[in-house]
């Protein structure tokens, strides 16, 4: 089966669609986005912050998930359907786990970004997880040895929390235990 060009396709055309292939795809209202294979360095660095998370969080409400792990975000105030897989989900609400994805919001989000992917890390994604509430998101790039942490505000808009670059400790406003030292993440 190959996906048809730009027209939309029903939830269950997607489902059967990933059933005959090896790509990971993201479906955002009946759009179906192609994830590029991670690369090693990507590999590492999502491998050191899921090994922080997993430590940190061990025994608490929350749990780490890494990719590929479909989340469906859900919303009372959303409509479509939109089923991502971010790098790291971090989820504290567990009443929306199901047998093979989570459907509802994680409290924190992480994106390492592919050199194919910036824009939809940058601009698409940090758009729709501020729509849907996602409390904090982190945009880790490789290129740039650059973390850029935003937390949703009272008014329900990403601000920029912090940013760093090469060096230096980066904080979650959500998790207030977690931190990472910038050099170690990108070494």
């Amino acid at each position: 089966m190959s996906l048809p060009e730009d027209r939309h396709i029903s939830l269950d055309e997607f489902y059967r669609y990933r059933e005959d292939s090896d790509q990971l795809l993201e479906y955002i209202d009946g759009m179906v986005f192609m994830t590029p294979s991670p690369s090693t360095k990507h590999q590492r660095i999502s491998g050191r912050l899921h090994a922080r998370l997993f430590h940190l969080l061990d025994g608490s409400d929350c749990e780490v998930f890494q990719a590929p792990f479909d989340v469906e975000l859900k919303s009372n105030h959303m409509e479509g359907t939109r089923i991502v897989i971010p790098d790291l989900s971090i989820i504290c609400d567990k009443t929306g786990f199901l047998e093979n994805r989570y459907v509802g919001v994680p409290s924190l989000i992480i994106e390492i970004i592919s050199p194919s992917n910036q824009s939809h890390d940058l601009v698409f994604k940090l758009s729709l997880y501020m729509q849907f509430g996602v409390k904090e998101y982190w945009i880790v790039n490789p290129l740039l040895h650059t973390i850029q942490v935003y937390v949703l505000d009272e008014k329900d808009t990403f601000k920029l929390h912090d940013i760093a670059k090469d060096k230096g400790i980066i904080r979650s406003v959500v998790m207030k235990d977690f931190h990472v030292d910038v050099e170690k993440i990108f070494a």
